[in-house]
Order: structure tokens, then C-alpha cells, then sequence
């Protein structure tokens, strides 16, 4: 199968934090590997600013050699071409040099995009000065990365400070998880069967676990993840987005109010978090002397790298269905899926074969994307009648095809970004009704004092974490099994 390939209209995209991590490992190698199968129209142009003080011949240079670290398999004739649309313009984002210059070199009669690769202190500042220099017009759209915001008081300021400049439909809140092809196959594996929303309730389903499990540790990250943790990095957004679309209501209509719409009902129906519906971890020294106090450099650490809680949703579809979150680094193995186990049959009619397993739907977002049904059937043989668990597997990579692989998940919010569709993407009550959610769970542990237990790195967490499920009678999904 051959995905088709819809070119977007031309467009300039200026993109504040070129330099930076993020935009030389994802966006712009996502950007040439869009321009490479011909999505891109050649009136297209990626204007970089930074303060680095370089010129657009520079600014090239650095994007080869970050192609030859991160997207090595390019084309170097299609790169030339791609780079020739790229432009570089030193801007100080919260000073007056630079904005001038960009604001001469910006065509009135294309799209006009701004993506804020950069830190949530400068989205406002940013946006202000795009306003200030009338680079904003009433089609410009701006693009934020997360965090959107550290808790529910400064999301909301974050809000004001891009609303004061940005209309809600020009504000795009990219979260890069909502942008995997396995994702939005959820959407179209509920939606557009009609095999299993009848059986996607609280009288068929027993329980939902989302696990995102990781072998790095916070890396670089130490300064910034000992503020966050697991719950504010993870919980807040990436993992609250796949609940939302495991459990929303079918919307009336596939467009990004009516999708958005949904998936803040669900935020707004989680009940509160008991203490004893949470696991918390820290993943200790290892015998190289590498832990996560080591990273952070801060010994008194509180800071949680592992999490799992159980959720519920207060509605009539899913009243009484736990939804169990985990996250953690420095797991076993890398891992994201959402499992749905569904009731055990009430009734079996084989004697003698043991107990019986309900089916279990796996939607595996990464490493290797595709959806996996358990199913039971009889062991072939005579002599007797056993039963069986096996898998019907489909890999994407398989059923669709090499032609087929899924682009990076940023390549494909970019492009929405121009066509300005929202539907994959945050709006400010979705953000605020998460943050409003969370913050009360975090609060109730910081005020307590409560220490992580400590956890083996290569393991799957600590042991808290399985007695949260043992308690109701369940277990865990193996990590890398």
C-alpha cells in the first residue's frame, strides 16, 4: 500500500530556537524528509532565528552536519535543494535586534507560521514582539512546544500571554506523542469498526493499562527533570492524551473541536487520586555509580522517575473500569502500548481446561508499531481438548508495507500546522483541565514529604507499583515481553 502524499500550501515558517536540540534533531530533519517525497512546495521557506550571530550559509552547514547525525540516508542532491529554501536570521527573542530584519525578509501572501522551539519563559515575550512588529497577521499561526506550564497557575498564564496576541485557533500546543501513527489508528480502530465500540464500556471491559516505559535516564534533562518528575513530564500530557483517546465519546464529527471536545469531558470526569493508588520511584546507583541523584546532582531529591497510579473516570461508560498509568526511566525496555483487557468469559462450557483468559486489545505505539488481539482457541491435537492464548498480530510495517513506514511524528503535526488543522493538538481548556487534575496528586505528596522507593535500573519499576496492582487482584503487561 502506497500512502498518498497531499502538498501543502506555500508557506514561510520561522523557527525561534533553530540551533537548538529539538530543531537540529527533529523538526528539521522532519522538515527535509517532508520535502523529499514531495509534500513541500517549492515556494516553501524555513527561515531559522536564534541569537547565534551566523549568517544562512552557516546555519546550512549546521543542518548537514546535523542530517548526517540524526538523518543520515538523505539524498544529497535533494538536501542541496532543500537547503536553498532555508534562511538564518539572528533575533534576540526577548530584545529589539533582529526583528526588523526578519520582519523585511516575511512574504505577505503565504502562509505564515512561527515555532517556538524554545522554553515556555519565552512563549509570551515571543508572541509579544511578533504582535509589537505586526509579524502576527490574522492567518499566522504559532507553534508551542510543552511544557505547557509547571502547574494549573502558570498554564493559565501561558494561555494569557498567547491569547493576548494569538487567537485560540492560531495557537497550536504540539505534543509529538499525538502525532504517532499508531495513535490516531486508535481513533480509526474505534471509529471506523463497528466491531468493538459496542463492546467498549464498563460491561465489557475490565481494566486499561498505558504503560511508557523508557531505558534512558533523564540525560541531560537533570536540571529540569528534578522540577518536573514523572507525573508533571509524562502523566500531564503524553499519557493523559492516550487515556482521553482510549476512553472519549465518538464524536459527532472528525473535526479538532468536535475530537477536542471529547477528550476535555474525559479530563473533567477523572476522580481524585488516592495516596494508595500511587507508586512512586527514583531508579537508584547502579555499580558504575550512575543513578538519578547522580544526574541530577541532588542528593535530597524527592523527585519521582517512576510512576503508575490507577484513574477512574466518573461517567456512565466507564464507571468502575480502573485505567492504570505507568511511566518510568530506565526500565526494562522502551515501550509505549495501550492494553484493554476485557472481561473474562462468565461462563466456561469446558470442563477440566482451567481458568479462562479474556481477550486483551494492544496497541503498541513504539518500538514496533501495530496492534495485537488475544484471543483463545483450542490447541490442535486429539485426545482431549485444551485450550490456548495466541495473538493476532499485525506490525504497520508488515501489513502496509516498506513504501509505507511511519514519517516521524513531527513531520506530520508540521504539516497540519500549515493546513491549520487543529485536531491532534492541545487547546487551552485541555491543558488547564489536565494541569487541574494533576496538580491536587502532586500537592498531596509534597506536602507529605513522601520519598520515591528506590528501583533496580533494567527492571520495571519498584515493587510498590505491583502490589498497587496485586491489591486488586491483576497484573502488569511485561515491559520488553
Amino acid at each position: 500500500m502506497v500512502s498518498r502524499v497531499i502538498p501543502v500550501n506555500p508557506f514561510d515558517l520561522v523557527l525561534f530556537g533553530a540551533t537548538g536540540d529539538l530543531a537540529q534533531r527533529k523538526i528539521l530533519p522532519g522538515l527535509y524528509h517532508r520535502f523529499e517525497v514531495g509534500q513541500m512546495p517549492e515556494e516553501a521557506r524555513i527561515i531559522g532565528t536564534a541569537r547565534s550571530d551566523m549568517d544562512s550559509d552557516g546555519f546550512r552547514d549546521q543542518i548537514r552536519a546535523s542530517m548526517n547525525e540524526f538523518a543520515p540516508a538523505f539524498k544529497k542532491d535533494l538536501l542541496d535543494q532543500f537547503l536553498s529554501r532555508v534562511e538564518y536570521v539572528p533575533v534576540d527573542a526577548l530584545g529589539k535586534a533582529g526583528w526588523a530584519e526578519l520582519a523585511k525578509i516575511l512574504r505577505p501572501d503565504v502562509v505564515r507560521a512561527f515555532y517556538l522551539s524554545v522554553g515556555p519563559n519565552l512563549f509570551s515575550g515571543i508572541a509579544q514582539r511578533l504582535n509589537d512588529h505586526d509579524l502576527a497577521t490574522p492567518d499566522s499561526r504559532i507553534v508551542v512546544e510543552k511544557p505547557f506550564g509547571h502547574d494549573l497557575a502558570s498554564a493559565k498564564a501561558l494561555n494569557e500571554g498567547l491569547r493576548a496576541c494569538f487567537e485560540e485557533h492560531q495557537i497550536y500546543r504540539i505534543d509529538h506523542y499525538l502525532g504517532k501513527e499508531t495513535v490516531q489508528n486508535l481513533m480509526a480502530l474505534r471509529f471506523a469498526n463497528s466491531l468493538f465500540e459496542p463492546l467498549w464500556n464498563s460491561t465489557h471491559v475490565d481494566h486499561v493499562q498505558i504503560t511508557v516505559a523508557e531505558t534512558v535516564g533523564v540525560g541531560g534533562r537533570g536540571a529540569y527533570y528534578d522540577q518536573s518528575g514523572a507525573m508533571r513530564d509524562m502523566i500531564q500530557n503524553h499519557l493523559v492524551q492516550l487515556l482521553c483517546l482510549t476512553a472519549m465519546e465518538p464524536p459527532s464529527k472528525f473535526s479538532p473541536n468536535a475530537v477536542r471536545d471529547e477528550k476535555v469531558k474525559v479530563i473533567e470526569a477523572l476522580e481524585p487520586v488516592a495516596q494508595a493508588d500511587i507508586a512512586r520511584g527514583q531508579y537508584r546507583t547502579d555499580k558504575s555509580g550512575d543513578g538519578y541523584l547522580d544526574h541530577v546532582e541532588n542528593p535530597a531529591s524527592r523527585t519521582e522517575s517512576f510512576i503508575a497510579l490507577k484513574a477512574h473516570i466518573g461517567n456512565w461508560r466507564w464507571a468502575g473500569v480502573p485505567f492504570y498509568l505507568r511511566t518510568g526511566k530506565r526500565l526494562r525496555a522502551r515501550e509505549s502500548e495501550i492494553a484493554v483487557f476485557f472481561r473474562d468469559p462468565p461462563h466456561t462450557i469446558f470442563p477440566n481446561v482451567g481458568p479462562l483468559h479474556g481477550n486483551v486489545l494492544v496497541i503498541r505505539l513504539q518500538p514496533d508499531e501495530g496492534i495485537t488481539l488475544r484471543t483463545t482457541i483450542k490447541e490442535p491435537g486429539q485426545g482431549g481438548f485444551r485450550l490456548s492464548d495466541v495473538a493476532l498480530d499485525m506490525s504497520f510495517a508488515d501489513a502496509l508495507g516498506d513504501e509505507s513506514q511511519s514519517p516521524d511524528a513531527y513531520e506530520r503535526l508540521v504539516m497540519d500546522v500549515i493546513r491549520g488543522d487543529q485536531t491532534l493538538f492541545m487547546r487551552g481548556d485541555e491543558a488547564e483541565a489536565a494541569w487541574a487534575w494533576v496538580d491536587p496528586i502532586v500537592k498531596g505528596w509534597e506536602e507529605r514529604g513522601d520519598r520515591p522507593a528506590r528501583y533496580d535500573q533494567g527492571s520495571s519499576g519498584p515493587e510498590e507499583a505491583l502490589m498497587l496492582m496485586h491489591r486488586d487482584g491483576r497484573r502488569w503487561r511485561q515491559i520488553g515481553g
